[in-house]
């Protein structure tokens, strides 16, 4: 299984204005982060997690040629904002785009992109097949899924464990049962906002707890404010075995 970091940065803690802070002006390419998201390729199939606002940008610069499916964790705009975008593997595939996410996220979606489920709906906008998930396993041409129960603060939202790669972002509490589902993973991806508390995400130290709970092979921190630090100082912390993701970065995973 190959697995690309699409974008491993965030909206939360970034201005409104131009930032001249420590992070926004460093020269190291790892520290210039889009919008949370990955690709995950295995068994001949190929998905995104998440289309923020950024997923057209992350296609282009990856030379992503074909997409099978998306992946919704749920549907906050930095996670579902550039779906419009699939069209172009519309035209591509010549058939629609398989989205897959909760029925609240779903409902979402078909919201903010109305046009793209009229019954009348002009010729080029996105075609979309939505698939209603829950908690329960379920499979993307062959590839098993299974979603976790995790919480964004008070809102319900999923990871993903996908073989030997388990996925979690936005996350600020995991239940123990959940926990469960990734025991004996390859290869953990879980978000940390910063080094200070937050309400909504965990933040460094909770998510090093939460990987010396589940004991990965190796572990990669993703949804980063720039009020983490710079890459090359937050790497020199982090424990062996445990690594700051950075845009661009690819890993293979064993299924």
């Amino acid at each position: 299984m190959k697995v690309t970091f699409l974008g491993t940065g965030t909206s939360q803690g970034i201005p409104i204005i131009s930032c001249s802070c420590d992070v926004c002006l460093s020269p190291d390419r790892r520290d210039k982060r889009l919008r949370t998201s990955v690709l995950v390729e295995t068994k001949g199939v190929s998905m995104v997690i998440a289309s923020g606002p950024d997923f057209r940008h992350q296609m282009l610069r990856e030379n992503v040629k074909s997409l099978d499916a998306i992946l919704f964790t749920h549907e906050h705009r930095d996670h579902i904002a550039g779906l419009d975008d699939v069209r172009a593997f519309n035209f591509i595939h010549k058939k629609p785009m398989d989205i897959f996410a909760e029925t609240r996220v779903l409902e979402a979606i078909k919201t903010l992109f109305l046009y793209a489920f009229a019954e009348n709906s002009y010729p080029g906008v996105p075609k979309l097949n939505s698939f209603a998930i829950g908690i329960e396993q379920f499979e993307v041409n062959g590839v098993t899924v299974l979603p976790i129960r995790i919480m964004h603060n008070r809102l319900p939202i999923l990871g993903f464990r996908i073989g030997g790669l388990t996925y979690i972002t936005d996350a600020s509490f995991i239940s123990k049962e959940e926990k469960q589902k990734a025991i004996n993973t390859k290869v953990l991806i879980i978000n940390a906002l910063r080094k200070e508390k937050h309400s909504t995400h965990f933040n460094l130290e909770e998510a090093l707890g939460l990987i010396r709970e589940i004991a990965p092979e190796r572990a990669f921190i993703t949804h980063i404010s720039h009020q983490m630090g710079r890459y090359k100082d937050i790497q020199k912390e982090l424990p062996d075995g445990v690594f700051l993701a950075y845009d661009c970065l690819s890993i293979e995973v064993d299924d």
